[in-house]
């Protein structure tokens, strides 16, 4: 069969098709509704679950805690699993792992990071209460949580 007469019958059979086709029924099933959208940041006063507040934001950073521990932990596990199966590195290398001043530098940036957002809690209160968004010293961090 020659080129041109393929080109010929597939168009033939192309416009055939769509009325071959049984016609699409219409669902009577109601569709889903799109996902709410939630706001990131909460209005209005906070909810208290205990009388008093100081548990309240304690039981706030540890669950906060918990679920960068858990995150953490869940990669670690990846990491160990991969170099484990591919025979990469040997578990007494990472405990002899001494970082360099780079690495060093890098861990205080990210720890000083991770501790800002574990006392979030504190420090909007703190904002809240002096006006000011200044950072927290550690002794700063005691005295408010003392009170």
């Amino acid at each position: 069969m020659s080129a041109r007469r393929k080109t010929q019958r597939r168009a033939k059979v192309a416009k055939r098709a769509p009325s071959a086709r049984a016609p699409v029924r219409k669902s009577h099933t109601p569709q889903p509704s799109p996902t709410p959208r939630i706001a990131r940041v909460a209005k209005g006063k906070k909810p208290q679950y205990f009388s008093d507040p100081a548990i309240d934001k304690l039981l706030w950073m540890t669950i906060t805690l918990m679920e960068e521990l858990s995150v953490t932990r869940d990669r670690l596990d990846t990491v160990e699993r991969l170099l484990d199966r591919k025979r990469v590195l040997p578990r007494q290398a990472i405990e002899r792992f001494a970082p360099d001043a780079k690495s060093a530098a890098e861990r205080a940036a990210r720890r000083a990071a991770y501790v800002d957002r574990v006392l979030r809690a504190l420090q909007a209160e703190l904002e809240e209460i002096t006006g000011t968004d200044m950072p927290l010293t550690a002794e700063e961090v005691v005295a408010v949580v003392d009170s």
